[in-house]
């Protein structure tokens, strides 16, 4: 049993969502990663890199469009392919949003990483070791730090109201787009940048994963290697990418007069204090519960849910467990790195996209390669193809090694 918990601060200023941008293993920006998504194309492929010769894992999504061809020669050389990709999906967004006409001082930035500029420490140590210490960047340091996107995002778009970057492992980007609508609830700007990103497609990171044993070994099915929810999954896959919402306060967006594309009605964020890997499901109610209460809703008005589902035999069956404690069967599931791969710390900003556009559009994405669903997972999971629902309310679970958890809800607008 869990305890009936006090009322969540939050302030009674609507959040809402006017600009979306992405860039995925599905496709360069929103629209071409959201008609992936539906049509169920794996992003998924083997990594035929020199360095993952000798792996034991050699699965990867990269990124369908290398960031570096949309940005100027100088920002390519220092900047590290996660804070490029963070740029281009802040860009989209931005632009997406009509490119609000706000003061600098009233303009924020939240953006997360899990792993920051890693494939940076790895590059120029290796250039210091073969080439020795004066062949190291100059720009190393700026490139490798984890809040480098955040700081990148911030110059690009002249935001002076406040450069953020939660690092919170895989829950880092939604992190960032609940630390971004805490910002504006409390009266701090009138729009901020949140989202996050990742690059970590590497030899040493995933000889890591692979050492822990949380990567799928799928090798000759490569497309078929994600497969949450589904009796056969061995692990997730590592992915890369980013994803970037422009948050404002309703009534600033309502007097300038954007498209809205749904509220950001509810927040739950909560640790475990349990173990660095492995999650508790009490933790992850708690944050459904927290979610839906500051939302103002009941599990009922929930119709949709985006599972972080990473397809880790463990992970999936412990959020199964905890998203049918908390809100019941009812709810329409998905998970949607069964395409994308995990993004690590881009997951969760990516994945809110999904959710908002779920909303939006009233479709629910459909899960690939859940061919036999685990008997343990007591949801209805959509599978095989998209379906249509009146979708008034969908949340978006989001958790992290170290036992972070954060549940977004997002409802129709107003």
């Amino acid at each position: 049993m869990h305890p009936s918990l006090p009322p969540l601060p939050g302030g009674e200023e609507e959040i809402v969502v006017t600009g979306l941008g992405m860039t995925t293993p599905q496709g360069g920006d929103v629209q071409s990663t959201w008609d992936g998504l539906m049509a169920g194309t794996s992003g998924v492929r083997l990594l035929d890199a020199p360095w993952a010769a000798d792996l034991p894992v050699r699965l990867g999504a990269p990124v369908r469009e290398d960031p570096g061809l949309m940005l100027d020669r100088v920002a390519r050389r220092r900047m590290d392919r996660c804070q490029q990709l963070a740029v281009v999906a802040a860009r989209q967004a931005w632009a997406d949003a009509g490119a609000p006409e706000v003061e600098p001082e009233r303009l924020a930035v939240v953006f997360g990483t899990g792993m920051g500029g890693g494939g940076t420490l790895v590059e120029q140590y290796d250039r210091c070791q073969e080439l020795g210490p004066d062949r190291v960047s100059p720009f190393t340091v700026t490139m490798l730090m984890p809040n480098g996107p955040a700081a990148a995002v911030s110059m690009d778009l002249g935001a002076r109201g406040g450069a953020h970057a939660p690092t919170s492992a895989c829950a880092s980007g939604a992190e960032a787009i609940a630390l971004g609508a805490a910002l504006l609830r409390r009266g701090l700007a009138d729009v901020v940048v949140a989202g996050g990103t990742e690059a970590c497609l590497g030899r040493l990171s995933i000889a890591a994963f692979a050492r822990m044993g949380a990567l799928s070994r799928r090798h000759d099915q490569p497309e078929g290697a994600s497969r949450p929810f589904d009796s056969g999954r061995d692990g997730f896959v590592m992915g890369e990418g980013a994803g970037a919402l422009v948050l404002e306060r309703g009534s600033f967006a309502r007097a300038r007069g954007p498209k809205i594309a749904a509220r950001l009605a509810g927040i739950g964020m909560t640790s475990d204090a349990h173990d660095m890997t492995a999650p508790s499901p009490d933790g992850q109610i708690r944050a459904i519960r927290h979610a839906l209460r500051s939302a103002g809703l009941s599990p009922y008005d929930v119709t949709h849910v985006n599972a972080h589902a990473p397809g880790t035999q463990v992970g999936d069956r412990v959020e199964a467990a905890a998203v049918l404690e908390a809100l019941g069967p009812h709810p329409l599931v998905t998970a949607t790195k069964s395409v994308t791969g995990h993004l690590i710390g881009g997951a969760g900003a990516v994945e809110a996209i999904f959710t908002v556009l779920a909303v939006r559009d009233g479709i629910v994405p459909p899960t690939r390669n859940l061919d036999d669903q685990d008997s343990d997972v007591k949801l209805e999971i959509v599978a095989d193809r998209p379906r249509h629902a009146r979708i008034g309310a969908a949340i978006s679970n989001s958790f992290g090694f170290g036992g972070h958890n954060v549940v977004l809800a997002f409802t129709r607008p107003g």
